[in-house]
């Protein structure tokens, strides 16, 4: 499964840091533990330091009970966390994320060529992706020829400056790749991408003159379409945006990428 491994790595780093603050101060908590008993119904501490039911603590002393509960609170964090770290490292010394792929590719290409694999590696499922036969949206008559470095044909600087970075990055696409909205019509993002670690499409649309009113308009109603369908920003949709005053760059293209394609 593409990006466990991240997820995993990230969880390590929240456990590790739950246990450095659930460690904090511990020793400097009273000993003992708090035992809690209703009587009449009024609530009543005690204080246990050894086996038996412990010493009344006065409702005038709330520091002692607070004290008891934070620390058993935090020994139980401590439990917990420490726990479920042992888990987690001990699956990152020997997974990977492409642990599957590897048992087909590891074998010898003679025996490849006997072998279907039980699924598609990840290199045959972009191919196979790649390879799907789709009608982009036509070009207006007139309209300026601008070309990636890919030598494909996109309708502006900053389309170019995307598709040049996802080329140059190896980052397989496809350039405006019509997808139907229900409730809303067919649109064609400016890119789709194949997430390795959700193993579906992701769209890319780069809304390029967001202070332009009836473009923005437009721009909106179809994020919309795009939720309606259960198509988030941040999981399946990435948004990018322009003015006048706020340009594109591989800066923003990077952050973007980071949260919603890479694997790892």
């Amino acid at each position: 499964m593409y990006g466990l491994r991240n997820m995993l790595i990230q969880e390590q780093k929240h456990l590790e840091d739950l246990l450095n603050k659930a460690r904090s101060g511990i020793t400097e908590f009273p000993d003992g533990s708090l035992r809690i008993s209703t009587d009449k119904g009024y609530i009543r501490f005690y204080h246990c330091t050894e086996n038996g039911y412990g010493t009344y603590i006065p409702k005038k002393n709330l520091q002692l009970p607070r004290q008891l509960a934070q620390k058993a609170y935090q020994e139980a964090i401590i439990q917990k966390a420490t726990a479920r770290l042992k888990q987690i490292t001990g699956i990152l010394k020997d997974y990977a994320d492409d642990e599957i792929d590897q048992v087909y590719l590891a074998s010898h290409a003679k025996r490849q060529a006997l072998i279907i694999p039980v699924e598609p590696t990840t290199e045959q499922l972009i191919n196979l992706w790649l390879n799907e036969p789709y009608k982009g949206k036509e070009f207006p008559e007139g309209a300026a020829i601008i070309l990636s470095e890919k030598g494909e044909r996109v309708r502006s600087k900053s389309e170019k400056i995307l598709a040049d970075y996802f080329y140059r990055n190896d980052i397989p696409y496809q350039y405006e790749k019509p997808l139907f909205l229900k409730g809303y019509g067919t649109v064609y993002p400016d890119f789709t991408l194949f997430s390795l670690r959700l193993r579906k499409e992701i769209y890319w649309e780069h809304e390029g003159r967001m202070d332009d009113p009836i473009y923005a308009r437009s721009a909106v109603k179809k994020i919309y379409g795009y939720e309606q369908n259960g198509i988030f920003e941040g999981e399946r949709l990435i948004l990018t945006y322009e003015t006048d005053e706020t340009i594109i760059n591989t800066r923003d293209i990077e952050r973007k990428l980071v949260h919603c394609y890479w694997p790892e």
